[in-house]
């Protein structure tokens, strides 16, 4: 399962049907629009006994420990939760003890190295972090070429000094990546050009995450077409940010790469410097900036947390096999309920409600998701991959062995262990719908859509007799289609006095 970001594509895989539907364009943005600037969106250790995959026994209980988890109370957030004596992360530590020494040895930029570009540099060489051959394939040409960094600095300037006060902190007097002017120490006097050369700017950084976001997730991309212009950038920016996170820790690597670890430790630190301090290293960050000067309750936190998320799955270093459903559901939380709190203050509250309400019901979207992502993929995980993402505690309940699972043997306690799967996975389901009406109304079409569509996914596994070991469950376009009119009933306060046959239950 290498596209890990599951929540944010899900969420968007029926809007595509919905735009379909509602005879909206799908062509380009007109080039006549408001000016982007005006738009709102809303210690060392020993690792002891290895457990599967690089990951122990404690370390896992470690882990938990850091939070509640309850199979049938509320969804905890696991936000912050980080056992700084599992593998993983002595891992990723050290990288970034011996990557920062390095640096701070050569005086340069800790979050640029083998990316700045020079000239007579083949152009491998200087692309951005994140951005490889598969991607520039993908994408039909070179990415994030398109400002200079003088270009870039300028503009993240400019968006720095429309922050609102105490959004950034300065960054400390002699720190090795202060190559920027501060948004304080620069003044603007020509507003009018200023603010076409800003426009210029953003608009090409938008653009090329949009670039990145149709090339790899066609779909998804149509689907952000029925966004509203600012959340649909807003989301764009994101996902780009996801998909060059990805592609540093699964991206295929030559012997004379930059270590995996070595890239992802620079990635986090260029991250927490960007919601720290504003600061950007290329022109796809300048989207993420302005997104996060626009949404004010877009958190580092998720960000943070998905990363972990990718760790656990790193051979050696993560985990292949979950002994209990509380490790699974914290890699669920990791890899997909972090983007449903990314998306959150993209789509935005409605009246009543905030951040805090709508939390839980976020987190559950990308569980659920994912649930039901490991469920649709058993049979595929397994012989592909070597890989079992079902807790094992449950096999064992249920008379499930590996083996069978390997030898994709369809029995009766297989088919009782699913229905258990299923209807945990349903709950999550639940719990994510009651979050429908605290988004903006604008929002609800689009969740609720890819809540009905996606959790089909888990009622066309018992059509097929439970068998997702050798068949593939998936919701058909037309049978998305004829969804949609339920969808929508569901938003619609009626449907509170007269549910739907079913939804009432």
């Amino acid at each position: 399962m290498r596209n890990r970001p599951v929540a944010i594509s899900a969420l968007a895989l029926t809007v595509s049907c919905v735009h379909h539907v509602s005879g909206f364009s799908l062509g380009p943005t007109p080039s006549s629009k408001p000016s982007i600037r005006h738009m709102s969106a809303v210690n060392e250790a020993t690792p002891t006994t290895p457990f599967s995959s690089g990951r122990s026994r404690e370390d896992i209980e470690v882990e938990l420990s850091h939070g509640r988890v309850l199979d049938n109370g509320p969804v905890v957030d696991f936000g912050s939760v980080k056992d700084a004596t599992s593998r993983a992360e002595l891992a990723l530590a050290q990288a970034r003890v011996d990557y920062l020494a390095v640096m701070d040895a050569r005086s340069k930029d800790a979050t640029k190295i083998g990316f700045t570009p020079h000239e007579g540099i083949d152009v491998k060489q200087t692309r951005l972090m994140g951005i490889n051959d598969e991607v520039v394939a993908t994408v039909g040409r070179e990415v994030g070429v398109s400002l200079t960094d003088a270009e870039v600095q300028r503009c993240a300037t400019y968006l720095r000094s429309t922050a609102p006060a105490g959004t950034f902190e300065p960054l400390p007097s002699g720190d090795a990546s202060h190559h920027h002017a501060d948004a304080r120490t620069e003044s603007f006097t020509d507003t009018a050009t200023l603010q076409s050369e800003i426009d210029t700017m953003l608009a090409l950084s938008y653009e090329e995450s949009g670039l990145v976001t149709e090339a790899f997730a066609k779909t998804f991309y149509l689907g952000t077409q029925l966004m509203s212009e600012s959340s649909r950038m807003a989301i764009w920016a994101v996902y780009v940010w996801c998909r060059r996170t990805d592609e540093i820790v699964d991206a295929p690597r030559a012997p004379d790469d930059i270590d995996m670890l070595t890239d992802l430790s620079a990635w986090e630190i260029r991250l927490e410097k960007l919601f720290s301090h504003g600061t950007v290293e290329d022109m796809l960050d300048l989207a993420l900036l302005d997104s996060i000067i626009k949404c004010p309750d877009l958190s580092i936190q998720p960000f943070l947390d998905m990363v972990r998320g990718m760790l656990m799955d790193i051979p050696d270093l993560g985990q292949d096999r979950y002994e209990t459903f509380d490790e699974l559901h914290l890699y669920c939380y990791r890899v997909a309920g972090t983007v449903g709190l990314m998306s959150m203050p993209i789509f935005g509250c409605a009246d009543g409600f905030g951040v805090e309400e709508a939390t839980e019901p976020a987190l559950s979207l990308g569980v659920a998701f994912q649930i039901t992502n490991i469920l649709r993929d058993v049979g595929e995980d397994a012989v592909e991959r070597g890989r079992i993402y079902l807790p094992r505690n449950d096999m064992e309940k249920f008379g499930v062995t590996e083996e069978q699972i390997f030898a994709q043997k369809l029995d009766d306690n297989y088919v009782a262990f699913m229905k258990h799967q299923i209807s945990r996975a349903r709950m999550y389901y639940e719990r994510a719908k009651r979050g429908v009406p605290m988004l903006s109304p604008e929002s609800r079409l689009a969740v609720q859509s890819s809540l009905d569509c996606y959790g089909g996914i888990l009622q066309k596994i018992e059509e097929n007799g439970y068998d997702n070991l050798t068949k593939r469950a998936y919701v058909s376009k037309w049978e998305k289609l004829a969804l949609i009119p339920f969808s929508w009933y569901r938003t619609q306060d009626i449907a509170k006095t007269f549910p739907l046959p079913g939804d009432d239950d």
